[in-house]
């Protein structure tokens, strides 16, 4: 497989995607020769959004988290770039998939798998090769993580692992309670200190690296359209949990380092660049989902990424004369179901989804001044929310460049590949 060139950054006086009526013609005609329903990669808006979040992390390298990519060649793309090192994975087999070369792929030599794994099978194959154990590490935050792996393979029969601690990034407010994802039970300066000396003191295991993902800060819009009183309490909730983070995650980062010898701290998401970046703790960013650009972060006050990925779906039916009906829809975005879960209608303009039915698993109807205009055949255009539920769905994207299809990427799913 050629190796997709994202070197070249768009022209910033060309940004076609902030003009909707040529953007999406634009995709439409480049693509009339396809049937729908299909995903594309819009290659400026690609190489903008790639190099954009390379200037907002300042300087620290970016691990791009695949699973909101889940796109080989855009992983191997974007790694070729200065200011990218490594992947987060998100599966052990997706790890052990990526640190493998194959005949069209090269081997990913730096893997961090961001979840802990119960993957009896995809442990043993990791602890018996020396260049995968090399090249992968795993995700622990108790005890039980290690004596998972040692009962599978003990010390003394298995390679060194490499672990990663994760440390829990949520903020513990007095008044709104845990605000974040319940990720780990290690919060506190002193759970990240008893568990790394337990870590480093128990035979076959290799502590090398932390990691902590403040999803209260990089997942949760901060402008939502419409909303200005949550966007401001948000705005308020983010930068004490800010203040807070900084200040333990600093601590239990050095706690450790009296341990053991990091090689790395992972911090951050696509929301939170800036902020992980400014940390002094942190030796690099967790991003992917900024890639892509869904249309999540519309709501972001301080980036605006490109929409680098859509995916267009058929016209099958007229109910009446001023609906339409759509083939497919419900690709929803992980989450609490809500609205802004699911994919956004952006072309033709003024359509939106019916409220009793919204988007549905093989159909989904639509409304608005433009459903009237819509005959069976024509395509709508939608972006996806935030991740890889786009992925998820397509077995390729076609690559539009200079207002033609000029290739094609597999997708995970194309090739063979569904992790989760």
């Amino acid at each position: 497989m050629a190796l997709l060139d994202l070197s070249t950054n768009s022209d910033a006086s060309v940004r076609v995607w902030e003009h909707p009526g040529q953007y999406w013609p634009g995709l439409t005609a480049a693509t009339q020769h396809l049937d729908a329903p299909f995903g594309v990669l819009q290659l400026d808006a690609l190489r903008y959004n790639t190099h954009d979040m390379v200037r907002r992390a300042a300087g620290k390298p970016i691990r791009v988290a695949s699973k909101s990519v889940r796109v080989r060649g855009v992983l191997d793309a974007v790694l070729a770039l200065p200011g990218y090192r490594g992947v987060l994975a998100y599966a052990l087999e997706e790890a052990l998939w990526l640190a493998t070369a194959t005949p069209d792929n090269p081997a990913i030599e730096d893997v961090v798998v961001g979840y802990p794994t119960a993957d009896r099978a995809a442990i043993a194959r990791l602890a018996n090769s020396a260049e995968l154990a090399g090249r992968v590490t795993l995700m622990v935050d108790s005890i039980a993580h290690l004596d998972f792996i040692d009962g599978i393979v003990p010390p003394g029969r298995r390679e060194s692992i490499r672990l990663c601690l994760e440390l829990d990034s949520s903020w513990q407010s007095r008044t709104l309670g845990h605000m974040g994802v319940w990720r780990s039970p290690v919060y506190s300066v002193d759970d990240a200190r008893t568990l790394a000396a337990e870590i480093v003191a128990r035979p076959g295991f290799a502590l090398v690296g932390m990691m902590g993902y403040e999803a209260q800060i990089a997942g949760v819009a901060d402008k939502p359209a419409g909303r200005a009183l949550l966007g401001a309490s948000v705005r308020w909730m983010q930068q004490k949990s800010k203040a807070e983070l900084a200040e333990r995650r600093g601590l239990a980062v050095a706690a450790v380092r009296e341990l053991a010898d990091l090689s790395f701290v992972n911090g951050g998401g696509t929301g939170s660049i800036e902020f992980t970046a400014a940390d002094a703790s942190v030796t690099e960013i967790a991003a992917g989902s900024g890639l892509f650009g869904g249309h999540l972060f519309d709501n972001y006050a301080s980036f605006h990424p490109a929409p680098a990925a859509a995916f267009a779906l058929p016209i099958v039916r007229k109910p009446t004369p001023t609906t339409a009906t759509i083939l497919g829809g419900g690709w929803v975005a992980s989450g609490p179901p809500a609205a802004d879960r699911l994919p956004q209608i952006v072309w033709p303009a003024g359509l939106e989804l019916v409220a009793r039915e919204k988007a549905g698993e093989v159909q989904s109807p639509v409304t608005g001044g433009a459903a009237s205009t819509l005959s069976v055949g024509d395509v709508v255009w939608l972006r996806h929310t935030k991740s890889g539920e786009l992925s998820e769905h397509l077995n390729e994207f076609h690559l539009v460049d200079d207002g033609a299809v000029v290739g094609t990427l597999p997708a995970y799913r194309g090739q063979g590949k569904a992790f989760l």
